[in-house]
C-alpha cells in the first residue's frame, strides 16, 4: 500500500488496516496524490483590507461581499437567562442561504459505493480532502461568482434517482448564525461519467480513511452520518467490525437497539422538548465597532486576549475550480478542540452520553451534542472551571479509548480549525451523576433522531459518521 495522504504537503504513513474486506488499494492513494499535486493550490494569509471584493462596514452589515451574496461576518450580542445568566459578544458568520451537500451512491457487484470528490479548500490544514459529490452554496450554483456549475449538481436539484437521505442540518452554532445545509444521498442505477477529481469508494473503505488525520472533510462527514446502518439496503455493516473486537460487536447490538435502551424514545423526545422550552437565549446582531473585548482593524478582527478565534483574510489560487483565484475572510483557530463521547454498557447494551447544547447560532435553542465539546481544552486552569466530564477524557486510560482521531472543520470558512474526536468507554460498574442536560442513548436511538433536522449537531454527526469501525491512532 502506498504511504500517502497529504498533510501540510507531506505524506504520512497510514496505520495498519487488517482483517477487513474491501481493502483500500494503492490505486486510490495514487489517484489522490496525483490529483492533489495537479491542482497547484496556493493560499496566502493577507490583511482584511486587501481582501478583494469584500468591504468592511463597522456597522451591522459587517464584513461583507460586494455582491451582497455568499456570507458576511457580523457582530452579535448574546444573553442567556435560563437555566443560568450569561452575556457575551462575538463575531459570527451569517450565511442565510441554504447550500447543497450531496453524495451519489451506486452499487458495484452488489456493494453500494459513494462518489467522493477530492476538493481543495483554503482553510484545510492539508489543502486536499475528500468531500461530497456536490458541495455548493446557493451563490455557487446560481453562479454569483460567474464560475462554472459544480459537476453532478443536476442530480440533486432535480432529484434524479432514489433519494435515501434529504434533510436540512445545521453547522457550528457557535460560529454560524442559523446556518443550514441540505444533506442528500441519492442512489443512481445508470452509468455516469466520472471526472478526474472524483472516485467511487465503499462505506467500509471510507470508514478506513478516518485513520488518516484531516482527510474526510466536515461536509462529507455530515452527509455520511445520514446513512441508516440498519436499513434494508446493505451497506456492508457486518464487514465493519473485526470479528474479535468486542467494542465493534457491542456497537452492532446498540445499532439494532432502539427501544431496549434505559430510556424509551418517547421519553427522550420529552426530555429534549422540555429543555428547549425551558432554556432562554437571545441573539441579536450589532455593529462590529460595538463588539466588547474584540479589536477590529484593517489587519484582522481579534479577541483582545487572543482567545477563541480571529477573522483574517486569505488569497487563493487554484487551477480547475469554478473560479481559479479569489479572496475571502476566514475564521482562524489556533487551538485543537476536543469532541468526546462517553459510552458504557448498561443492562448489556452500549449507551452513549449525550449533552443538550445551547449555542447562539442554533435555530431552535439547543441541539444534541457529544458529552464534551470545547474548542480549546487547554485553556481551563482547573477542572472546576472545565466542562463537566472533561476529566474523563484528559485522564482516560489507553485501554478505555475506542476512537481517537483528528478531523478538520469547514475549510471554506475556517482556517486550520481542527478537533480531536474521541470515544471513551466507562467500566460497567462505574456510576456517574448525570446532570439534567445529559442523557444516555443507544446508537439505534441516535440513528432515529438523525432522520430528522436540527436534533444532532454537526460535531456529533461527524463522530457518528466514523462508527462503528474501531479507530485508534
Amino acid at each position: 500500500m502506498a504511504s500517502v495522504i497529504l498533510e501540510n504537503n507531506h505524506f504520512i504513513q497510514p496505520a495498519s488496516i487488517s482483517g477487513q474486506r474491501e481493502e483500500l488499494t494503492a490505486e486510490f492513494f495514487d489517484w489522490f496524490e496525483a490529483r492533489a499535486e495537479a491542482s497547484n493550490f496556493q493560499v496566502d494569509e493577507i490583511p482584511l483590507n486587501e481582501v478583494k471584493g469584500w468591504n468592511m462596514d463597522l456597522g451591522e452589515r459587517g464584513l461583507h461581499h460586494e455582491s451582497g451574496k455568499f456570507f458576511s461576518v457580523q457582530g452579535i450580542t448574546v444573553e442567556v437567562t435560563e437555566p443560568y445568566m450569561q452575556r457575551w459578544q462575538q463575531p459570527i458568520i451569517n450565511q442565510p442561504e441554504i447550500g447543497i451537500l450531496g453524495i451519489l451512491c451506486k452499487q458495484f457487484n452488489g456493494i453500494p459505493h459513494f462518489l467522493m470528490q477530492m476538493k481543495m479548500e483554503p482553510g484545510n490544514i492539508n489543502q486536499a480532502q475528500l468531500s461530497p459529490t456536490v458541495q455548493a452554496t446557493r451563490s455557487n450554483y446560481t453562479q454569483v461568482h460567474k464560475g462554472k456549475l459544480p459537476a453532478y449538481l443536476s442530480y440533486f436539484l432535480e432529484r434524479k434517482g432514489r433519494v435515501i437521505a434529504d434533510q436540512l442540518q445545521s453547522e457550528q452554532g457557535a460560529r454560524f448564525l442559523r446556518k443550514r445545509n441540505r444533506n442528500m444521498i441519492i442512489i443512481v442505477d445508470d452509468d455516469i461519467e466520472v471526472y478526474e477529481n472524483f472516485y467511487w469508494l465503499s462505506l467500509v473503505q471510507i470508514k478506513q480513511l478516518y485513520r488518516y488525520h484531516n482527510l474526510i472533510n466536515m461536509d462529507a462527514r455530515s452527509v455520511l452520518s445520514m446513512i441508516q446502518l440498519d436499513a434494508s439496503l446493505d451497506f456492508g455493516v457486518a464487514d465493519l467490525a473485526y470479528q474479535d473486537d468486542r467494542f465493534c460487536q457491542d456497537l452492532r447490538v446498540s445499532i439494532a437497539t432502539r427501544e431496549a435502551g434505559i430510556h424509551r424514545f418517547d421519553d427522550l423526545i420529552s426530555w429534549f422538548t422540555f429543555l428547549k422550552s425551558s432554556y432562554a437565549i437571545s441573539t441579536r446582531t450589532i455593529a462590529l465597532a460595538k463588539l466588547e473585548d474584540w479589536t477590529v482593524s484593517a489587519d484582522a478582527i481579534r479577541h483582545k486576549q487572543n482567545h477563541y478565534f480571529s477573522v483574517v483574510g486569505v488569497r487563493s489560487r487554484l487551477e480547475g475550480r469554478e473560479v481559479s483565484e479569489w479572496c475571502q475572510p476566514l475564521l482562524k483557530h489556533e487551538a485543537i478542540g476536543l469532541i468526546s463521547l462517553l459510552c458504557q454498557k448498561i443492562n448489556g447494551v452500549m449507551h452513549f452520553l449525550i449533552n443538550a447544547r445551547m449555542e447562539p447560532g442554533y435555530i431552535d435553542v439547543i441541539e444534541m451534542g457529544a458529552t464534551v465539546s470545547t474548542s480549546d481544552p487547554a485553556r481551563y486552569q482547573s477542572f472546576a472551571q472545565a466542562p463537566v466530564f472533561l476529566d474523563h477524557f484528559l485522564n482516560a486510560k489507553e485501554s478505555a479509548i475506542r476512537c481517537d482521531f483528528e478531523l478538520s472543520e469547514e475549510g471554506g470558512r475556517f482556517l486550520h480549525f481542527r478537533n480531536r474526536y474521541q470515544v471513551v468507554e466507562l467500566d460497567e460498574t462505574e456510576k456517574l451523576d448525570i446532570p439534567p442536560d445529559f442523557v444516555w442513548m443507544t446508537y439505534g436511538q441516535l440513528l432515529r433522531f438523525i432522520r430528522h433536522s436540527l436534533y444532532l449537531n454537526v460535531e456529533l454527526r461527524s463522530l457518528m459518521a466514523a462508527l462503528p469501525l474501531r479507530l485508534v491512532s
